[in-house]
C-alpha cells in the first residue's frame, strides 16, 4: 500500500472511532477516560487539550497515561495529562476546604480558605458553590445545624452544651438563627417536637387521600396517599412527641384551600408555609415554586437556576425530601428528555397533576 493511501487508511480507522469526536471536540468530559498521542509531535494529550488539531492519520489512542508513555510518548506540556485532571484538582481542594470548614470552631474567612486553596477568593467562591450547591458560609451554617441535631439527638447533654458543641460561641447567637436552623426551639426539638402544637385534618381530593397539617408558622406537611390512617401515622412519625390537634371548622376551610390548588393550579396558594430543610433544600424548594403551573423543568435546569450546575444529584434528593406536596411544586420536575422519573406520593400523581396544570 503507498504512502497516500496508508494515510487515508489510519485517518478512516481514527475517525470512525468515538473517542475521536471527543477530541474534535475538546470535550473535558472525556478527560480520565481515554488519551490520544500524536506521531509528528511524539507528545501524548488529554481529550480537551487546546494544542492544535492533529490529523487524525496520526492520532494513536491509549487508555493510560502509563500506556502511551511505554508506547514512546512524553507528555504534552500543555494539558499536563501525566497530572490530575484539572476538575480533579479543584475537587480536591474543595473537599480539604469543606473539612477544614467541619473541623473549625471558627468559620474560616473566604480570603483564609481561598489562601489555602492557592486562588483568588472570587475563583474560590465561584467554584465551592459549583462544586457543594451553597457558597462557604452556608455550607458551615448547614453543617453546624447538621452537628446541633445530632448533639441534642444525644442522650445526657444539654441543650447548651449542645449548642456549643456545634461550634456556636454563645446561646445568643445559635437561638437567632435556631427556628431557620430546627424549625422550633431546641427544647422542642429534642423533645420531638413536644410543647409544639399542629393542626391536621384529611380531606379528599381527585388524586387520593390528602392530609394538610400547620403549626404556628404556617403549613407544615401536605402529604399524599390511598390510606388516610397511613397519612396521620406519617405526620406522627415526622413529630413524635407534637401535640397533634384535629382540625376545626375554620382549619377545614385551608383543607379546602389546598384542595382547590390540586384541582386548580393556576389558582395559587397564598398561604404562609412552614419550610423546614437544610439551606440547599431551601434554596431547591424556592426554585420550585417559581416554576409557573403548566410549565415544567429539568432537574438539570433546577441545578442552574440555583446557580450550583453540577449538584443534579443533590436537586433530585431535596425534591425527594419535600413534604409540602403541590405548594412546592416538585412535580413539576422531570428528566432531561421530558419523561417522569420517581414522585414522592406516585408517577401517577406527578402525571395527574401535569395533565390538570396543561389543560388550566
Amino acid at each position: 500500500m503507498n504512502m497516500p493511501a496508508a494515510n487515508a487508511a489510519l485517518a478512516a480507522a481514527t475517525q470512525a472511532d468515538p473517542r475521536w469526536a471527543a477530541v474534535v471536540a475538546r470535550d473535558p468530559a472525556a478527560d480520565g477516560t481515554f488519551y490520544y498521542s500524536v506521531r509528528t509531535t511524539g507528545v501524548y494529550c488529554r481529550p480537551s487539550c487546546a494544542a492544535r488539531l492533529a490529523r487524525p492519520e496520526n492520532v494513536r489512542f491509549h487508555d493510560t497515561p502509563q500506556a502511551a508513555a511505554a508506547a514512546g510518548f512524553r507528555p504534552c506540556k500543555r494539558c499536563r495529562p501525566d497530572r490530575p485532571a484539572l476538575a480533579e484538582q479543584h475537587a480536591a481542594k474543595i473537599t480539604q476546604a469543606c473539612r477544614l470548614i467541619e473541623r473549625a470552631e471558627e468559620l474560616p474567612s473566604l480570603a483564609q480558605l481561598a489562601r489555602r486553596a492557592a486562588m483568588s477568593p472570587y475563583h474560590f467562591h465561584r467554584l465551592f458553590k459549583a462544586a457543594t450547591g451553597l457558597t462557604p458560609k452556608a455550607y458551615a451554617l448547614a453543617h453546624r445545624a447538621g452537628r446541633v441535631r445530632r448533639e441534642l439527638g444525644r442522650g445526657g447533654t444539654t441543650v447548651t452544651q449542645a449548642i456549643f458543641g456545634a461550634g456556636y460561641n454563645s446561646n445568643a447567637r445559635f437561638y437567632e438563627k435556631s427556628r431557620e436552623v430546627l424549625g422550633m426551639t431546641p427544647s422542642a426539638y429534642r423533645a420531638g417536637g413536644a410543647d409544639t402544637e399542629i393542626r391536621f385534618a384529611v380531606g379528599q381530593c381527585s388524586l387520593g387521600a390528602i392530609l394538610v397539617a400547620s403549626s404556628s408558622v404556617g403549613i407544615c406537611a401536605i402529604l399524599l396517599g390511598d390510606d388516610p390512617d397511613a397519612l396521620v401515622r406519617d405526620l406522627q412519625d415526622r413529630f413524635p412527641r407534637a401535640t397533634l390537634i384535629g382540625g376545626d371548622a375554620g382549619f377545614e376551610t385551608l383543607v379546602a384551600r389546598v384542595v382547590g390548588l390540586v384541582e386548580q393550579p393556576a389558582l395559587g396558594l397564598d398561604l404562609p408555609l412552614d419550610v423546614r430543610g437544610t439551606a440547599f433544600q431551601q434554596r431547591v424548594w424556592r426554585a420550585l415554586q417559581e416554576i409557573p403551573a403548566g410549565a415544567t423543568a429539568s432537574y438539570t435546569d433546577v441545578a442552574r437556576r440555583i446557580g450550583a450546575p453540577r449538584s443534579v444529584r443533590a436537586v433530585a434528593q431535596a425534591c425527594g425530601a419535600n413534604a409540602l406536596a403541590v405548594a412546592i411544586p416538585c412535580h413539576r420536575v422531570v428528566r432531561n428528555d421530558g419523561g417522569l422519573s420517581g414522585y414522592r406520593w406516585g408517577v401517577e400523581r406527578k402525571r395527574a397533576l401535569l395533565d390538570k396544570e396543561a389543560r388550566a
